[in-house]
């Protein structure tokens, strides 16, 4: 993406930097790719997960790309700041990650399935960077809806580190692993940027390391 933080850890929020404002970001409603809503309330059947895989542009077109996904939406996660902007976000004083929320529906995929997306496209070690992005708001990231998946993310990592480890690689991941706090939708134009844009910048790339469960 044009901007990135150089910061190697998130930065403290003080009242001198004045981040975030009361009101929510506006943006369409409309899913550019499927036209289904990016925004609640949705069908009860319906479940929600976020992942943040670096730059949240080409992660959520991954995410968009899977069979049983309904829609999707990009934002920030992780933070302090209320409602904060791209820019805000990029200037590591917020301490938010970029992430993809993604609606499924249960009945035709899973969670397990949305995991080793997640894992695969990705190097989950490489704390507060992803390839050439630089700053907290890239850091490899799962945040569960509810404690099944709480428990399901943590036990994949557990399955993925030793995958990782027969592959050569002895990194130990990074991933924060939590229960899913607020949602800020970004901007607008970040809303599937990338069908928006098809030359755009997607800096997603995994380890070529492959997730069983």
């Amino acid at each position: 993406m044009s901007e990135f933080s150089f910061f190697d850890e998130p930065k403290p929020i003080t009242k001198e930097t004045k981040l975030g404002r009361s009101e929510a970001m506006e943006t369409a409603n409309e899913h550019f790719v499927s036209g289904n809503p990016i925004r609640a309330p949705f069908a009860d059947h319906l479940e929600l997960a976020v992942f943040g895989l670096g730059c949240f542009w080409g992660a959520e077109r991954k995410m968009w790309q899977q069979p049983g996904v309904y829609s999707t939406a990009v934002g920030y996660m992780g933070g302090e700041t209320f409602n904060p902007n791209y820019k805000e976000v990029c200037s590591g004083f917020t301490n938010h990650c970029e992430v993809v929320l993604v609606v499924f529906d249960p009945s035709q995929t899973s969670y397990q399935n949305l995991l080793k997306v997640f894992w695969e496209s990705h190097n989950p070690t490489q704390g507060m960077r992803q390839g050439n992005d630089i700053g907290s708001q890239y850091r490899s990231a799962l945040f569960a809806s509810n404690s099944t998946q709480l428990e399901q993310a943590q036990k994949s990592a557990d399955n993925y580190q030793t995958a990782l480890a027969d592959g050569g690689i002895k990194e130990t991941i990074t991933t924060q692993i939590q229960m899913a706090a607020n949602f800020y939708y970004a901007e607008d134009y970040h809303q599937q940027y990338l069908a928006k844009n098809p030359d755009g910048y997607c800096g997603i790339k995994g380890t070529g390391v492959s997730c069983a469960f």
